[in-house]
């Protein structure tokens, strides 16, 4: 199945030698390109890929601000950011955006193909340096005797997903929580982007792994 791409970057020439990458492989195809943040929100809404690569850094609206601002207009738009900065900062900053990963410029022709496959079966992709990186801090972390979180969900996300994989309705959440449907229904829509994930399968999935309900 070919996967269909909308590409954002301000470098025309940045653009040009990324979408020669993607262009190389046969299932991969460029549908759409952006400048902007803004212009790369409204393509994806009226275009409605099946991935959008995201610049982190871009004008009138950076990478960051457009995977948030599709994730909640064009929910079914996957999201993969592309980056010059090898910084964690900017790692968690793409995964709170509800990215599907994070690619850096340095390494796209390594690596960029693979993220794209990797999305599109709901699978983050993390670089070999942020990799290592991250392992390091969790063994000083477990060292120091420091509980480790299980995702960037807060208190409330968790117990909504806890509920929602146990098989409870929006309304029966709702009445449990002592809060409205349509609050329940934007803390769904947050955790999916959250966790790049799209149906309540996939969420039950997670909660089983993070140890929210028994298997």
């Amino acid at each position: 199945m070919t996967i269909r791409i909308l590409l954002a970057d301000d470098h025309a020439l940045v653009r040009s030698g990324i979408r020669r990458i993607l262009d190389n492989v046969p299932d991969l195809d460029v549908v759409a390109e952006a400048a902007d943040g803004d212009e790369a929100v409204a393509l994806a809404r009226t275009h409605l890929p099946d991935l959008a690569v995201l610049d982190v850094s871009m004008p009138t609206m950076t990478g960051l601000q457009a995977a948030r601002e599709i994730a909640r207009r064009a929910p079914s738009v996957r999201t993969l950011m592309l980056s010059m900065h090898d910084n964690e900062q900017y790692f968690f900053s793409a995964l709170q955006a509800g990215a599907c990963g994070y690619v850096l410029k340095s390494a796209a022709d390594e690596d960029l193909v693979a993220a794209c496959r990797a999305a599109m079966r709901d699978e983050p992709f993390l670089y070999a340096g942020m990799a290592s990186t991250l392992v390091r801090d969790l063994l000083a972390r477990m060292q120091r005797g420091e509980r480790l979180p299980r995702a960037a969900l807060t208190e409330r996300e968790d117990q909504i997903v806890k509920l929602i994989a146990e098989g409870n309705s929006s309304k029966e959440i709702a009445q449990q929580l002592v809060i409205s449907v349509k609050t329940v229904e934007r803390h769904r829509s947050n955790v999916l982007a959250k966790l790049g994930m799209r149906d309540r399968t996939e969420l039950t999935r997670y909660a089983i792994r993070a140890g929210l309900i028994e298997p």
